[in-house]
């Protein structure tokens, strides 16, 4: 029995709602006990298919079942038939178009991965890591697009914790544009917050996430708070449960632990702190202005799509679902520095501040020894390579990777069985360098 069935279903919506990258210490790293990527196809494994479908292949939100492994590979890319959500739109302008130039050879490509003796292909790396949709730009154009499982080119694939950098860049940009003063208390624009641990906080160290609060998000711990905010977060409220209702309320209930500005600490209510105060400083939604100000001047093939607690509140720190080929168009912009055809839709400021970096040394102290070396900024994770990469991270293995030396952009969606990427960094990160290199070594042929 996992610990996610050992849990009341009140609280169950956790893992769903894309809370958590857990420092790799935490969690167990091994997928021994798990079924293979080619077992637990869910296409194969025919989850909720047929009119009805059969008993034993229906998933629920009431049970938990949904989100257990291997049917999690089956709900990551339908998310929004189990919870409520809201609309990313992509406004009424026709789809760009994205050049293609696919290159075989990338499946050939060759890495170490970490801690492991023996090398790997790029293409045995998609298995390994449970990818269910791979897609690379070189120099904007296509040169490697797959899919797998449950995942086509017509669907959105959960991003999880990706969503936290879109909040990051939006909040960015108002930084950059003067509306939000990140040397301010997050309470100068939130009042409704003075009495919790963000009372005395700055708006940089909520976007950095230095803030020191009192906040667990470890699974294996019923009594973590992580619990709390995801019962607070939950649409579906069990019978007896009073409050608190909804994210913003959760938020004024974290309690302070330590002192602000001293150490990284990912902790995904920093997300839905900054999320508030996108909307607070902007007027709009943190879902609203991602789709005016980004999603519809893209010329994306779809919607996006995010979900919502009980008040339709966004879930900033986790919940938003896009298309592969659009999520690429989002890494493109920001590996333009914002500029999109001639149009400047982020301040170029923004993105060299993401790029930048935080504190290293604040982030050494928050225990990821395979990112040995990075920092956080923005709430963008930056490697600080010979190529300056830098990526949007989250659980079960989403990523937008992008190198702005071999000027590439990878995008991987994917439903590992381990809800922490220190499972699949190993078989990533060596991969996504040694691809790099490839590119840079053949287009200068």
């Amino acid at each position: 029995m996992t610990n996610l069935q050992k849990l009341p279903t009140s609280v169950i919506s956790l893992a769903v709602l894309g809370v958590s990258l857990l420092p790799t210490h935490t969690m167990a790293q091994t997928t021994d006990n798990y079924l293979s990527a080619q077992a637990s196809d869910p296409v194969k494994m025919g989850w909720m298919q047929g009119f009805p479908p059969p008993k034993d292949k229906v998933l629920s939100v009431a049970d938990g079942s949904f989100i257990q492994f291997p049917a999690l590979r089956y709900s990551v890319v339908h998310m929004r038939e189990f919870l409520p959500t809201v609309d990313v739109s992509p406004g009424l302008g026709a789809p760009s178009t994205l050049q293609t130039a696919l290159d075989p050879a990338i499946d050939k490509v060759t890495f170490q991965p970490l801690n492991v003796s023996k090398p790997m292909s790029w293409a045995a790396s998609l298995e390994k890591n449970y990818t269910d949709g791979m897609l690379i730009l070189h120099r904007g154009r296509v040169v490697y697009e797959r899919y797998f499982g449950a995942l086509t080119s017509t669907r959105q694939h959960a991003v999880m914790s990706v969503t936290k950098s879109l909040t990051g860049t939006l909040a960015a940009m108002l930084v950059a544009e003067g509306k939000l003063d990140e040397t301010k208390r997050v309470t100068d624009y939130l009042p409704e917050l003075k009495n919790s641990a963000f009372g005395d906080a700055t708006v940089r160290q909520v976007m950095d996430m230095t803030t020191a609060l009192k906040f667990s998000e470890d699974y294996a711990d019923p009594k973590a708070e992580v619990w709390q905010f995801s019962s607070a977060g939950n649409p579906f409220k069990p019978d007896g449960y009073k409050e608190p209702v909804g994210y913003y309320a959760y938020l004024q209930t974290v309690k302070k632990q330590g002192k602000h500005g001293e150490a990284f600490g990912y902790k995904t209510v920093n997300a839905d702190a900054l999320g508030w105060l996108v909307a607070r400083t902007s007027g709009k939604s943190v879902v609203d202005l991602l789709s005016d100000r980004i999603w519809s001047k893209l010329g994306m093939e779809q919607a996006g799509y995010c979900q919502v607690d009980a008040l339709g509140t966004p879930f900033a720190g986790g919940g938003f679902n896009a298309g592969l080929r659009d999520l690429a168009r989002f890494g493109e912009l920001i590996r333009n520095r914002g500029n999109y055809q001639g149009q400047q839709l982020i301040p170029a400021a923004a993105i060299d501040d993401i790029q930048k970096g935080g504190s290293r040394e604040d982030f050494a102290k928050s225990g990821y020894p395979d990112l040995k070396g990075w920092s956080y900024r923005n709430m963008w994770w930056i490697t600080h390579n010979a190529h300056g990469a830098f990526a949007a991270r989250g659980v079960h293995g989403q990523t937008i990777y992008i190198d702005p030396v071999a000027e590439m952009v990878i995008v991987r969606l994917a439903s590992h069985p381990v809800a922490a990427n220190g499972a699949n960094d190993p078989y990533s990160l060596p991969a996504y360098e040694a691809v790099a290199n490839y590119l840079m070594k053949t287009s200068n042929k």
